[in-house]
């Protein structure tokens, strides 16, 4: 005969505490049928689900007054055999990771995100912080906070959709993904270039030098709302630059704005053996410059016509439009032998939309709004290297030293 006994420890962390637990179990041959732990603040939750002969019944009795002992609390509370066999038959239930990202994140915007994932029904069965540890001082706009949440159930169609709409009203961001193989699996990641890897639209910076930056800025405008078909659109800008001297190219480049923490997030990437792309409808030249910075495996860009060192106000060759974008995606997995399921997509404007959806993880980035309600995910709150989060990487696997992981 046996019995089932949960054992729930707390108080302050202590070393070799966890030693005398097992040990102690060990000598009465007491199985272990679940364990966890947590430690907040140097202060221990720790849990013990156990099987253990009903004639041993005094060394659980002896273990806790030990635990007593070292000053720490314990509560014990049988569970039936029958409990129990529920309790593994809903293991086997699918299982959701919710990550939540924002500057730092307050108990009014976990308390809606809690009450909308009980309203789905799921089950709340582990919560990771993923980013590291708030100061208290000199807080500034580069904090980042991440919880990830892994959720038991499965969600209703609509659950995404409610999602999204409540993080809109929270200055929020959150992700749904299957926890599944491929979640921490991903190999490729495609970007787009403009307002993505740069904080600006670089045919924006050559209109401004060829004296004719607020027509092509209106045009670049409707273009990435999907107001104006993209190919169109981008014919129609380069047309206005026709004669700019090409030597301007090298001093824009130069001068590219690096979106926040896309160099940290290209580091961690090329760690992890990530191949990565620039699937772009701007221009190879200042790809493949960005290619030299940051160390992109593929640049598919737009290439600008020259002759006798001026801009002829055309593109040649076919327009990176949205679907070649897709296709472009599709082509390097292949050549990589990379499951699209693995690959990741990042953009901002509406002519990103097909490479989004055809990614097995597609990113709206401080995306506009037709692209934001379009995309499964979104991050309108942190850097670049936020996407890392989605990943489950921490910044401690990133061996970040800004703040306490």
């Amino acid at each position: 005969m046996h019995f089932i006994e949960l054992l729930n420890v707390t108080g302050r962390d202590q070393a070799g505490l966890t030693a005398m637990l097992t040990e102690s179990l060990a000598k009465a041959d007491v199985v272990i049928l679940d364990m966890g732990q947590a430690v907040i603040h140097d202060f221990l939750t720790l849990g013990l689900l156990v099987r253990c002969a009903s004639d041993r019944v005094t060394i659980l009795d002896d273990l806790a007054a030990s635990i007593m002992a070292r000053g720490l609390s314990v509560s014990r509370t049988r569970v039936s055999d029958q409990d129990y066999e529920a309790w593994v038959a809903r293991q086997g239930q699918s299982r959701t990771i919710l990550t939540v990202l924002a500057r730092s994140i307050s108990a009014s915007q976990l308390a809606a995100i809690s009450k909308l994932v009980a309203s789905e029904g799921l089950n709340i069965d582990h919560i990771n912080r993923l980013s590291g540890r708030i100061p208290l001082l000199d807080v500034g706009q580069q904090t980042r906070a991440c919880l990830e949440f892994s959720l038991r159930g499965t969600p209703s169609d609509m659950f995404r959709e409610k999602l999204m709409a409540c993080v809109s009203e929270l200055d929020l961001d959150a992700a749904v993904q299957e926890d599944g193989i491929y979640r921490r699996h991903r190999r490729l990641i495609a970007f787009d270039m403009d307002s993505t890897l740069i904080n600006t639209e670089v045919i924006d910076e050559l209109a401004k030098v060829a004296g004719v930056g607020d027509q092509v800025q209106a045009i670049t405008e409707s273009a990435m709302s999907g107001h104006i078909d993209f190919t169109e659109s981008l014919r129609r800008r380069v047309s206005l630059l026709r004669g700019l001297d090409a030597h301007c190219m090298e001093d824009i480049a130069r001068a590219l704005p690096l979106t926040e923490g896309a160099e940290r997030l290209f580091t961690t990437l090329k760690k992890l053996g990530y191949k990565t792309a620039i699937i772009s409808g701007g221009f190879t030249y200042f790809g493949a410059y960005l290619k030299s910075i940051l160390g992109v495996d593929y640049v598919i860009a737009n290439e600008l016509e020259m002759v006798e060192g001026r801009l002829t106000g055309r593109v040649l060759g076919t327009v990176v439009d949205a679907q070649v974008k897709a296709e472009k995606l599709k082509e390097i997995a292949i050549k990589e032998n990379i499951s699209l399921a693995q690959t990741i997509a990042v953009g901002d404007g509406a002519n990103d939309l097909d490479m989004l959806a055809t990614a097995g993880l597609g990113i709206a980035y401080h995306a506009k709004a037709i692209v934001r309600q379009n995309s499964r995910h979104a991050i309108s709150t942190l850097g670049l290297d936020s996407i890392l989060y989605l990943l489950g990487i921490s910044d401690r696997d990133q061996g970040m030293d800004s703040m306490q992981a």
